[in-house]
Formats: C-alpha cells, structure tokens, sequence
C-alpha cells in the first residue's frame, strides 16, 4: 500500500466522507504532516503551512503537477473539511493575508504519528471518545477569535485582523461621532466580502453596482442630512486618492446626495506614510485620536475660533 492509499485509510478510518478521501485530500494530509514517500508515520510534524506550501510539497515530493491557482481547490475540497472535523486548526489570520496557515491539531498529530504502529488502536480508541468533543472545543476556539460589532442594532462578528479592527472602530467611534443617526449601507470582511450590503437603499439612492465594483470598505448614510459618507479602512493600501475618488464617483454619478470621502488610519504614524497621495477635499480619520478629523483643505473651515 502506498502512502496515498495509506493516508485515505487513515482519513476513512477517522469518519471523513468519501468526498474527503480523495487524492486532493491525501495529499493535502500528507503535506500537513510532511510525510514523504518512503517516511514513516512516526515522522510526521504539524509545523504551519500555507496552501502554496502544500502544492508545492505535494508537487515535489509526489510527482504532481498542481498549478498555483488550484488553490481555492485545495481549500474547498479538503481543508474546509479537515477544520471543521477538528482535524486541522488555522492560526486566525484572514484567510487573504499572505500569513494565513494551517496546521494538524495537536490531537491528530498524536494519532497520526501511531499510523501502522502497535500504540495505533490505543490511540485510535482514545481519539474516537474525544472527537466530537474537539470539533466543539475548536469549533469555539474560531468562534472566540471573531470580533463582536453592533451594526445598525445587528449583533454580526468580523474575522480577525487588523483591517477588520479598523473597520469595527470606524462603525463604533467614527460614526457615533461624526455620522451621528446614519446607517451602515455597506461593510465588507475580510472572509465574507459582503458582510453587510442594503442594495434596496443603495439603488434608491442612485448607485449602480456591479460585480466589478470595488465598493469602499464602509458605507454610511445620514438620511436627515442626505450625506453618504465613503470610508477607506488603511493599514497597507487604498487611501482616499485622486484615483479612488473618480472610481466612487463614476459608480455613483446618479448619486444626489452629497457626497463625504474619508480615508481612517490606526494612528498618525501610518497617515503620515500617505498624506501627499491623499485627495483634497477628503476627510481623515484617525482611530487613535477619535474625538478629531483632519480635512484637506483649510479654506473650508479658514477663520478665528472663540
């Protein structure tokens, strides 16, 4: 028996369907485990990898020839299925951030390093009475790492991260503050791209939308003083640039209500990074300093404070 149909027995004798015992989802376990072909199962590890690390383990070492954008492949059809069976963990970054990995549970590397040995069926045993108890203990653990937010009275969660961290303080410290009574039109995440979209409110209002859009990371709208506000979340890229301001306008050129670009940074530091690409006329907003925003464009607010 070689090691794929090794590895499906293994993937078999643990519960996983049929679907997930394909050579995708061997191949993708013995990757995880960093099993070669003539290794034995003792040897395996579960250091973190990421999904171009498994084609390329998976192509080196197996002879295959998996391209680059097999990716999403690898993803729906094994390792999907391997987090929620407990079998795997990730380490909570967003799934399009260049460090999000994955890794055997700590459990399955126990069990998976007995494979073919005499301490197989013990620990087969001792697996078997956990496992339900650890697709709940990990099925909690992701549940843990997902950021509560309050968007227009709704309880939703967004994925770890620090884009997502922003995203959660514009809706609870820059609305309250500078959109008081608007409501979030639009907010993506970094995991589920439309987290919220009001397209009903949106269409009445005049957007045209269409699926090559690339909607600002948030979207509110005063309905009292018919204001949109158009919000850039900035950690690495997308500022409020001459570029992106035409982008927004073209999408929303049959939009009459008036119209607020605002670019929100973490603090100072990373504002300073694009303060000459920023557009004038635009607002920015500072996470760290909450209470304040910066206009670009003195003339508007020019003149003596009492």
């Amino acid at each position: 028996m070689n090691k794929i149909e090794e590895a499906r027995k293994f993937l078999e004798s643990i519960g996983m369907p049929e679907r997930q015992q394909a050579d995708i989802a061997c191949y993708t376990l013995l990757a995880l485990a960093q099993i070669k072909k003539s290794d034995d199962w003792n040897m395996a590890t579960n250091e973190w990898f990421r999904i171009h690390d498994i084609i390329q383990f998976t192509n080196s070492h197996y002879d295959m020839t998996y391209a680059e954008n097999s990716r999403e492949t690898f993803r729906k059809q094994a390792l999907h299925h391997f987090r929620r069976a407990a079998v795997i963990e990730d380490n909570g970054k967003p799934t399009n951030s260049p460090n999000y990995r994955y890794r055997l549970t700590p459990e399955t590397l126990t069990l998976i390093k007995s494979f073919k040995s005499e301490l197989w069926e013990n620990n087969f045993n001792d697996f078997s009475l956990v496992h339900e108890k650890l697709i709940n203990v990990y099925a909690s653990k992701k549940k843990r790492e997902k950021m509560p937010v309050n968007i227009n009275n709704i309880e939703l969660t967004f994925s770890p991260g620090k884009h997502n961290e922003l995203q959660k303080a514009i809706i609870e410290e820059f609305a309250p503050r500078f959109a008081g009574g608007s409501e979030c039109l639009y907010v993506g995440d970094t995991i589920k791209k439309d987290l919220v979209k009001n397209e009903t409110v949106l269409k009445k209002l005049g957007f045209e939308i269409t699926q090559h859009d690339k909607m600002p990371d948030v979207v509110l709208y005063c309905k009292d003083k018919n204001w949109i506000y158009f919000i850039e979340a900035v950690t690495s890229v997308g500022p409020m640039d001459p570029k992106r301001i035409e982008e927004i306008k073209l999408m929303t050129q049959n939009v009459t209500a008036g119209k607020i670009f605002v670019t929100a940074f973490w603090d100072f530091k990373t504002y300073k990074k694009f303060v000459d690409s920023l557009a004038w006329d635009t607002e920015v907003w500072l996470a760290e300093m909450p209470e304040h925003m910066i206009h670009m464009n003195g003339d508007r607010f020019m003149g003596p404070r009492n």
